[in-house]
C-alpha cells in the first residue's frame, strides 16, 4: 500500500492498482505516474532546422530524438501537489545560444473555467441563464458576441460551491470539453446544444452551418451596392439590428428613394432597429418565421404598386422576394437571378459555424512554489514577458492584471492533455520557460536542474512523442510570444 500526495484526497493505492483519479497507481510499491510524459518534436514541416544525414552531418548524434528540438511538455510529468518540493521536471537546454530552464508540471486547477464560443445565429438562451450537464447547473450563458454565443462554464463556485453531484459533473463537463469531446447542454428557457471544439454546434438537433455575415444593418452595408437597381427595398432580419436599405446611411448615400416600409421595433438610428421579433431560432436569431410579420405599415404616400421588396437573413439561409400589388400588399413573386446572386452571395461570405473552447485558469497558490522558492517573482516574470509559459508546448494568453490567469485554445494542445483529480479539479499542463540566468535570480531550484539529454535518457523511451502542432510557435522559441 502506498499514500499518493499527487492531490488532496491522498488515496491509498493497493499494489498493481490505481487511484481514484487513474492518474497514478501503485507499481511494486512505487508510486508511479500511469501517463507517459508527452514530449514534442520540432519536425521538418515547421520549418525548423534539419540535419543531413550524409553529408555535413556532423552536429547530428544520430538519436532520434535530439535535445536542441525537444520540448518536455506538462502531460503525463505528474504534479508535486502541494508543491512543498520542485516541479517534476526543470530542464536545461540551449536555446538560440541562450541557457534555458524549462519548468514543467501539472497543475491542479479548483480556480478554473471553460469559456465555449458558439458560432452561431440562433438564439441559445437568455443571457445569465444557467447551463446544464446531466440535469447540473455547470455554468451560465454570457454575452453573444458578434455572430456567437458565449458560455461560461466551471469555476470554483460549481466545481467546490454545491452539491457533489454539481461539482463531479462540472469537472466532467470541463475535461470532456478540454480533450475535445461532445458535450450536450441545456439553457434554462432555452435550448440544447452539443459542443465540441472544432466542430459545428448542434441545436436542438439540428447541426449549425453558418456564421452570420454581420448584424443586419452591417449585411446592408455590405451589400447594398450589389443589390441597387434590382430591388427597390431590402429588409435585413435580425435578432439585434435589424437593417432597412432606404432608411439606411448606404441606401441614402447611394440616392435611393423611399419605399416608406416601417417595421416593427425601436428605431435606433435611420435604417437601424432593434427588437423586431423576441430572440429565437427562427429568421436571422429572433423567433418569427413569417417575416412580413415585422411590417409594422406601409406608407401610401411613399410606396407604390410594383415595388420590388427583398426580406433576408443575416446568414442567407432564409429570403423572401415579394412585389406591391395593387393594394401596396407584398405578394410573394420568383426572385430575380440578380436578386439571388446576391443572397447567395451572403452565404458564401458567411464563416462556418464552429465551436471554440479555450481553458482558463490561474496558477496561483502553491503550484509557483514548485517553480522558485520566491513565487511573487515568477508572477512578476510572467507578467512583464520574461517569462514565457505554454500548456502542452501551446501558446496562451496571459491576462493583465495580478497573479498568472491564463488561457489556451484547447485545440492547439496535444490530445488528452487533461486530466482531473475527484476533490473535484481539473488537471493541466503547464510550462515556464525563462533564461537559465533569471530563473537563478527568481530563486529558481538550482539544484533540480536536469540537462534535456539526460531526461531524454531517462524517460525518452517511455515518452509519448508529439509533433508540435503546426500553427504554434516553437514553445522555446524567444520570439514565441
Amino acid at each position: 500500500m502506498v499514500r499518493c500526495d499527487a492531490c488532496p484526497v491522498l488515496c491509498r493505492i493497493r499494489p498493481g492498482r490505481s487511484g481514484a483519479c487513474s492518474r497514478y497507481a501503485n507499481d511494486n510499491g512505487l508510486l508511479i505516474r500511469t501517463d507517459p510524459v508527452v514530449l514534442l518534436a520540432e519536425a521538418v514541416e515547421l520549418g525548423g532546422p534539419v540535419v543531413p544525414f550524409a553529408e555535413n552531418a556532423e552536429d547530428w548524434d544520430g538519436k532520434i530524438l535530439p535535445a536542441n528540438r525537444t520540448f518536455v511538455t506538462g502531460i503525463g510529468s505528474g504534479t508535486t501537489y502541494p508543491d512543498y518540493k520542485p516541479a517534476p521536471f526543470i530542464v536545461s537546454s540551449q536555446h538560440e545560444g541562450v541557457d534555458t530552464v524549462t519548468v514543467v508540471t501539472e497543475g491542479i486547477f479548483s480556480y478554473c473555467g471553460v469559456k465555449v464560443k458558439i458560432d452561431t445565429d440562433r438564439h441559445l438562451g437568455p443571457e445569465t441563464a444557467a447551463v446544464r450537464a446531466n440535469g447540473e447547473q455547470v455554468g451560465h450563458v454570457t454575452t453573444a458576441e458578434y455572430g456567437s454565443q458565449m458560455l461560461s462554464l466551471g469555476g470554483v463556485r460549481h466545481l467546490t460551491g454545491g452539491s457533489k453531484k454539481e461539482g463531479n459533473a462540472t469537472c466532467e463537463a470541463m475535461l470532456k470539453l478540454s480533450n475535445g469531446e461532445a458535450v450536450e447542454l441545456t439553457i434554462d428557457g432555452g435550448h440544447g446544444v452539443i459542443v465540441q471544439a472544432g466542430h459545428a454546434p448542434i441545436v436542438d438537433g439540428k447541426p449549425e452551418t453558418r456564421m452570420r455575415v454581420g448584424c443586419g444593418s452591417a449585411t446592408i452595408g455590405i451589400f447594398a451596392k450589389q443589390w441597387q437597381g434590382h430591388v427597390d427595398e431590402v429588409i435585413v432580419v435580425d435578432d439585434h439590428i435589424t437593417g432597412v436599405l432606404t432608411e439606411h446611411q448606404a441606401g441614402r448615400v447611394l440616392d435611393m428613394k423611399p419605399a416608406g416600409i416601417r417595421v416593427r421595433g425601436r428605431k435606433s438610428t435611420p435604417g437601424r432597429y432593434f427588437q423586431v421579433a423576441q430572440p429565437g431560432l427562427g429568421w436571422g436569431g429572433t423567433d418569427i418565421t413569417e417575416p412580413l410579420s415585422i411590417i409594422q405599415k406601409i406608407d401610401a404616400a411613399l410606396a407604390w404598386p410594383g415595388m420590388r421588396l427583398l426580406m433576408t437573413s443575416t446568414t442567407g439561409e432564409d429570403s423572401l422576394y415579394c412585389v406591391l400589388d395593387e393594394n401596396l400588399l407584398p405578394v410573394e413573386a420568383e426572385m430575380p437571378a440578380a436578386v439571388r446572386q446576391v443572397v447567395e452571395r451572403i452565404g458564401e461570405n458567411c464563416e462556418p459555424s464552429l465551436c471554440t473552447v479555450t481553458f482558463m485558469a490561474g496558477a496561483g497558490g502553491s503550484l509557483r512554489a514548485g517553480v522558485t522558492e520566491n513565487p511573487v517573482l515568477l508572477t512578476r516574470s510572467v507578467q512583464s514577458g520574461t517569462t514565457r509559459v505554454t500548456m502542452g508546448g501551446a501558446p496562451v494568453y496571459v491576462w493583465p492584471g495580478g497573479g498568472i490567469t491564463v488561457m489556451v485554445d484547447v485545440l492547439r494542445m496535444p490530445k488528452n492533455a487533461f486530466g482531473y483529480v475527484p476533490t473535484p479539479a481539473i488537471v493541466a499542463p503547464i510550462e515556464f520557460t525563462l533564461p537559465r540566468e533569471l530563473y537563478l535570480a527568481s530563486g529558481g531550484h538550482a539544484d533540480e536542474i536536469v540537462p534535456m539529454e539526460e531526461i531524454l535518457r531517462a524517460h525518452g523511451g517511455q515518452a509519448r512523442i508529439e509533433s508540435a502542432v503546426a500553427e504554434n510557435p516553437w514553445p522555446l522559441r524567444r520570439d514565441a510570444g
